[in-house]
């Protein structure tokens, strides 16, 4: 799963993470709607994605 991420174009770095969550992956894209479409559209569409939380920032 982690090189499937990896290998997405906007994906920045996504690493396996211990806790309540099994992965973490930063991605970058020029807009709010380039975001959308990175997680919906390849992220959500990987197999064995089930679910997914976004957190944005700003800087």
């Amino acid at each position: 799963m982690v090189a499937a991420l990896r290998s997405i174009e906007g994906v920045r770095y996504a690493d396996i993470i211990t806790g309540i969550h099994d992965l973490i992956a930063c991605i970058e894209a020029d807009d709010m709607s380039g975001v959308a479409e990175l997680v919906t559209g390849r992220i959500q569409g990987l197999r064995g994605v089930l679910k997914t939380i976004t957190c944005v920032t700003a800087g």
